[in-house]
């Protein structure tokens, strides 16, 4: 695949291919589809054409689209985030989303993609730290600032026998 940024597959794609997510999931086919891609300076990049199903009624990008877009390539990052501590995805994420902070700064057009750019403020093997923004004909539209905390799912608790029973 040919993108602006490169050949090769997306992180979604290498990473989270079977992951049904609805902003980046690959095998989601009502999902927004999101693919990412590390461009070599510390940040990683996405391009995203609007859908008409995603007008705010306005003709602009809708407020939960560009949430979802910014959250889900924030997850981008976190998952070579996560690679690099040696957590390698096994077709789940190895931290989840546990606050975003996102900011509206100008409406954007559904007529032309808009561009994703993320990075890692910072990370440890509890939480990762990421600020993403959406630009749009050079000018930025939203930004948002998240919060992922390490997952790590918990074997079913073992069933205690009742008392009086």
């Amino acid at each position: 695949m040919t993108t602006p940024y490169g050949s090769g597959l997306s992180i979604q794609d290498r990473f989270l291919a079977e992951v049904p997510c609805f902003g980046c999931g690959p095998n989601n086919l009502k999902g927004l589809r999101l693919k990412s891609f590390e461009t070599g300076d510390g940040t990683v990049r996405a391009e995203f054409q609007p859908w008409p199903e995603h007008d705010n009624g306005l003709g602009y990008l809708n407020g939960g689209i560009i949430a979802t877009l910014l959250d889900c390539h924030s997850a981008a990052v976190v998952v070579l985030a996560s690679t690099a501590r040696g957590l390698v995805p096994d077709g789940t994420l190895a931290y989840v989303t546990a606050g975003i902070d996102v900011s509206y700064r100008r409406p954007s057009p559904l007529v032309e993609p808009a561009e994703l750019v993320a990075r890692v403020v910072s990370a440890d093997d509890d939480e990762i730290r990421v600020d993403a923004e959406l630009w749009w004909q050079d000018k930025l539209r939203a930004t948002a600032r998240s919060s992922w905390k390490r997952w790590r799912p918990r074997p079913p608790a073992l069933t205690a026998p009742r008392h009086g029973s």
